[in-house]
């Protein structure tokens, strides 16, 4: 019996011992610690390109790039997009390096698709930007526009739909005026693939909609906004308008704040209202707050994104200039205009 008893004791002493087991070795943790160190004294990793990885196949890559945007494209039209100049001049001496006199390579560079690309996508981005705001003055169309295709927006939409990997250039990590040369070939590449309605959505989706959380007014702001609202006013056949001081807090400190209306003296309806440190700036940000009401750019406003190619304004329809601009003068664009106020009323 005892002879039993200490025999289990034996075995159940054994099975703790083998769970209390730790599952790596002890050398394991201040290796890891060691090769850390190591790794934080040298100098960082320089960025390597996919290319040099062993499962990488370039047209299976062009493929799922193709898929991932849901277009349809002309693989050579789209690899010709992906390829620059200083590619094809790369390995041009390369081989004249190994002996090959007269090089030959089955390569065209995306030279011609940017320019016809970059002529594309100013044509769209202007129409959609006078289509749902008819009202903005062409200098403000202008500012948007020049936002959207910059070189720092249309790089920024080139690298995260996934170019800078599949780019063929001589340089690595690609440059920003590469990126963004190879969205306006990829443009003018689905044009001839799909058609100027399906490239039209994709410059909607992916470069208009870059100014779907921005403040429309840091592209334009009108200098001398109270000089200005009382000419535009005065088109109209209205009075300047009158400031007043409706509200002030903390007066005579660092914190002070004034409020300050600007009404009409034909009606006595206030048009603007403006907050400042002082009355004189309330005065300005109240004339601004006019401004933005007239031309339809309020803080409330939602653009929207759904429209397609037929129903965007003709290319040659241009907003009225600041210097010109009059309600009585306005052209009526009813159909998209009367959707966006509706969607500010419901948004209220």
């Amino acid at each position: 019996m005892l002879t039993l008893r200490t025999a289990s004791r034996v075995l159940r002493a054994l099975k703790t011992t083998q769970i209390c087991e730790q599952p790596f070795h002890r050398w394991l943790a201040p290796t890891l610690r060691e090769l850390k160190r190591r790794k934080n004294n040298l100098d960082p990793e320089k960025p390597v390109h996919r290319k040099t990885f062993l499962e990488w196949n370039y047209d299976t890559e062009i493929y799922a790039f193709s898929k991932r945007l849901g277009e349809e494209f002309n693989n050579d039209l789209l690899q010709q997009a992906l390829t620059e100049r200083s590619y094809i001049i790369r390995e041009e001496e390369r081989q004249k390096n190994v002996g090959i006199e007269q090089p030959t390579l089955n390569l065209f560079d995306n030279k011609e698709l940017v320019s016809k690309g970059s002529d594309f996508i100013d044509d769209v981005i202007k129409r959609y930007l006078r289509t749902v705001l008819p009202r903005l003055p062409e200098e403000g169309i202008i500012g948007i526009h020049k936002y959207l295709t910059s070189i720092e927006t249309l790089s920024h939409v080139s690298f995260h739909i996934g170019t800078s990997e599949l780019i063929l250039c001589a340089e690595f990590p690609v440059e920003k005026l590469t990126l963004s040369n190879v969205l306006k070939a990829i443009t003018a590449a689905l044009v001839e693939s799909s058609g100027d309605s399906r490239a039209a959505l994709f410059v909607r989706d992916f470069i208009i909609t870059q100014i779907a959380d921005k403040d429309l007014h840091q592209f334009w702001e009108p200098e001398e906004p109270i000089k200005l609202l009382s000419e535009i006013l005065a088109r109209d056949d209205i009075q300047s308008p009158e400031p007043r001081l409706i509200g002030c807090s903390g007066k005579n400190t660092i914190l002070a704040c004034f409020r300050v209306g600007l009404y009409t003296p034909h009606n006595k309806q206030m048009i603007g209202l403006g907050f400042g440190e002082t009355v004189d700036i309330a005065h300005e940000m109240a004339a601004r707050d006019s401004l933005r009401q007239l031309f339809g750019t309020s803080d409330n406003i939602l653009l929207p994104f759904n429209l397609k190619l037929d129903q965007l304004c003709a290319s040659t329809v241009k907003n009225v200039s600041v210097n010109e601009w009059s309600q009585k003068i306005l052209p009526t664009r009813p159909v998209h205009y009367e959707f966006r106020k509706a969607k500010e009323l419901s948004s209220n």
